[in-house]
């Protein structure tokens, strides 16, 4: 699932108001061949690396050993490791090469250390390309859109030919897909939000009332439900996050990460039972929620700097504050493309809540009950 709302546009109205209209882009109604010099200079660092290396696989596609490896592994599995896939000395040395790099280069711009490993990966672009991906067919090969309102895909041929698809209308032709393995980059970006929240003094330790309550309070997701249309054919499954923020029992503001990998697809209702605030880490019995996705391009180390040097600004008055605008207004309006999306926010999540609450731009809705966490 893609997020294809005018990001910039949501972030102006949801600070002035609690409920944000998303507007979708429009579709080219075919695909022609374009001129073989596709600027990427404006592009971001890692649709940079990503491109590159499209283009050095779809080159080394005009070798019919190398391309059934490619077939085979791409019809086998549903994303394939490049760094796997080319490892061993099956593939051409220049694009075993070219994926190494791209992949210290993206771990890089997102913030992430060099011992992250692969994070490219390579699939077919839709299902309904497996019949015609046959042994002699040579696919183009594109790079995930990194435009949430793009309508146009920049695909390139074996020959170094570049290729403009519509994002909207899925081609007849087989199309390989070079994007990043965002689930991974996500958990281990998460991970690094959490200890950079801790430095920062965002992540006090919880109460001790465990010992004597035997146990604590938390509020479960029973189930969640996103809506949005439109999904471009280019882009794969969304990897959502969310933010828990409220007080912490040092009186700064506490934000914990919560990674939801499950919220796959739009229109769809998933039934996670999974924890959302534990209650024993805050001091007053309100948090706020804010739902991100990340694309690809967030860059975790940045977002952590972003948050901490905002919130951090922000003292308990012995009242609790709504903290979603404050966190929405930290991020860079850049990231409101296809970096870290604004997906929705939930105001006010109380320690009793319970049944659906409606996110307040309306694009999305949980049931959540009080649940409370037995100790052994």
């Amino acid at each position: 699932m893609h997020l294809t709302a005018s990001k910039r546009a949501a972030i102006t109205l949801a600070l002035g108001a609690t409920c944000v209209l998303a507007a979708q882009g429009l579709a080219l109604p075919s695909a022609q061949a374009a001129p073989t010099t596709t600027a990427t200079s404006a592009a971001s660092p890692v649709t940079a690396a990503e491109t590159a290396v499209a283009r050095g696989l779809a080159a080394s596609l005009a070798d019919p050993g190398w391309r059934g490896r490619v077939r085979s592994a791409a019809l086998g599995s549903g994303q394939v490791d490049l760094a796997r896939l080319t490892s061993g000395g099956a593939a051409p040395a220049a694009l075993a090469g070219a994926v190494t790099a791209a992949d210290l280069k993206i771990a890089a711009a997102k913030g992430l250390g060099a011992q992250t490993g692969s994070l490219l990966r390579v699939r077919l672009g839709a299902d309904s390309m497996k019949a015609a991906l046959t042994p002699d067919t040579a696919p183009l090969v594109a790079v995930a859109a990194d435009d949430d309102n793009g309508a146009a895909v920049t695909a390139y041929d074996s020959a170094g030919r570049a290729h403009t698809l519509s994002a909207r209308q899925t081609p007849q032709q087989p199309v390989y897909v070079v994007d990043v393995d965002v689930a991974k980059a996500t958990a281990t970006g998460l991970a690094q939000v959490d200890k950079a929240f801790s430095q920062a003094g965002l992540s006090a330790p919880a109460t001790s009332t465990t010992a004597t309550t035997g146990g604590y309070w938390t509020t479960k997701i029973n189930s969640v439900y996103l809506n949005d249309d439109e999904e471009p054919w280019i882009l794969g499954d969304a990897e959502i996050f969310s933010l828990v923020s409220g007080f912490g029992f040092d009186g700064k503001v506490r934000v914990d990460t919560v990674d939801m990998p499950y919220l796959d697809n739009d229109h769809t209702t998933y039934y996670p039972n999974q924890i959302l605030a534990n209650w024993s880490s805050y001091k007053y019995n309100l948090a706020d929620v804010v739902m991100m996705e990340d694309d690809g391009d967030t860059n975790y180390a940045t977002l952590a700097k972003a948050l901490a040097d905002a919130l951090l600004t922000i003292t308990d008055q012995g009242a609790y504050v709504p903290l979603v605008d404050a966190i929405l207004a930290a991020i860079p309006s850049s990231w409101y493309t296809n970096d870290a999306d604004y997906v929705d926010s939930w105001y006010t999540l109380a320690q009793t809540s319970s049944g659906q609450l409606n996110g307040a731009r309306g694009n999305g809705r949980m049931t959540v009950e009080p649940y409370f966490v037995q100790q052994f």
